[in-house]
């Protein structure tokens, strides 16, 4: 068993020793996270430009909480042999979204970190028992999500995978409370973990009632962010049924949910979205050639702030409306 995690993961951060491996930009938000509740943190990323970039992000972030000072206990490094491994509690991977990437580094860091280290991924994808399999350390690894912007957004998922201590799980959770986050804890290692599996599935249903042509894509996205959206920061789902009344949202359940969408979305259809949303993120115009007999693919143009298409929300639009079948032949 790993020793009492409440002498290796304090649950008042302030002096813990953090390394956060990759500077990019969750890696970076993670950073002002662990700085901002006085961590000493160590941020590794062979990207010279992004590590140049690091210190000056951090301090805005924190200059922005009044707690500037704080920046002084972060630096950068480029390799994991430059990192000061004795005293480092925690390790939070943030490196692209490619499991064998994930897998060697995880192999990787058998020969540096101690004994005692807690080590996190921040994948949004990857189960860690896949990032763990076959490691000696699967025990104290654990499944660390934060959701972008890390360092505004409270929500970070604590997720265990079938080794990972329990005790390693809870001492996480204090410690990213500590750390000013609201840590909920993953007790199954299920692809989506808990807010994406939700939020897939309330997509899945946006986009079947814009595909029957219940509602325009802009009122579905009005009525999640002026109706039942708004009060979700007050009452989650489950809060509200004890509010309104398990009696009323009984007979409403029994009323909508055998017309809910049970799509099921094949590999063939899955595989096309991802052609096409590849063919996008490299084009400018929203068709993709590799399909001769495709018509222009329908898109969201959302020019909520300043005027402009917003360029992610359309592929991200985009790609659902694939998977959910309104591509025409």
């Amino acid at each position: 068993m790993i020793p009492n995690l409440n002498t290796i993961l304090p649950s008042q951060p302030r002096g813990c020793h953090a390394v956060v491996i990759g500077a990019g930009t969750m890696g970076a938000d993670v950073a002002i996270v662990l700085a901002r509740a006085g961590c000493r943190v160590t941020v590794t990323d062979p990207d010279a430009p992004q590590r140049e970039a690091l210190a000056a992000h951090v301090l805005a972030g924190l200059t922005d909480l009044g707690l500037a000072a704080r920046a002084a206990g972060l630096q950068s490094v480029a390799g994991l042999a430059d990192v000061a491994w004795a005293d480092v509690r925690l390790v939070i991977e943030c490196i692209p979204e490619k499991l064998p990437l994930k897998q060697g580094l995880f192999a990787e860091l058998l020969k540096w970190v101690p004994a005692h280290t807690v080590l996190a991924s921040n994948s949004s994808s990857f189960p860690i028992s896949a990032i763990a399999q076959g490691l000696p350390t699967a025990e104290r690894m654990v499944g660390l999500h934060f959701f972008m912007p890390a360092h505004l957004v409270p929500l970070v998922e604590v997720v265990l995978g079938p080794n990972t201590d329990g005790a390693t799980a809870d001492a996480l959770c204090d410690f990213m409370r500590g750390c000013g986050s609201v840590p909920v804890l993953v007790r199954k290692d299920k692809p989506g973990f808990l807010a994406n599996r939700m939020q897939h599935a309330l997509a899945r249903e946006a986009f079947a009632m814009i595909d029957e042509g219940v509602a325009s894509a802009e009122d579905v996205d009005a009525a999640v962010r002026f109706g039942f959206g708004f009060r979700f920061l007050a009452a989650g789902p489950v809060l509200q049924r004890d509010h309104a009344g398990l009696d009323v949202h009984t007979a409403a359940a029994a009323s909508m949910y055998p017309s809910l969408s049970t799509t099921l979305i094949g590999s063939e259809k899955i595989a096309r979205a991802n052609d096409l949303i590849n063919a996008l993120m490299g084009s400018t115009t929203l068709k993709a050639p590799s399909y001769g007999t495709l018509q222009d693919v329908p898109t969201i143009e959302y020019d909520e702030l300043d005027g402009t298409s917003d360029r992610a929300y359309e592929v991200r639009a985009t790609y659902q409306i694939a998977i959910t079948g309104t591509m025409r032949p």
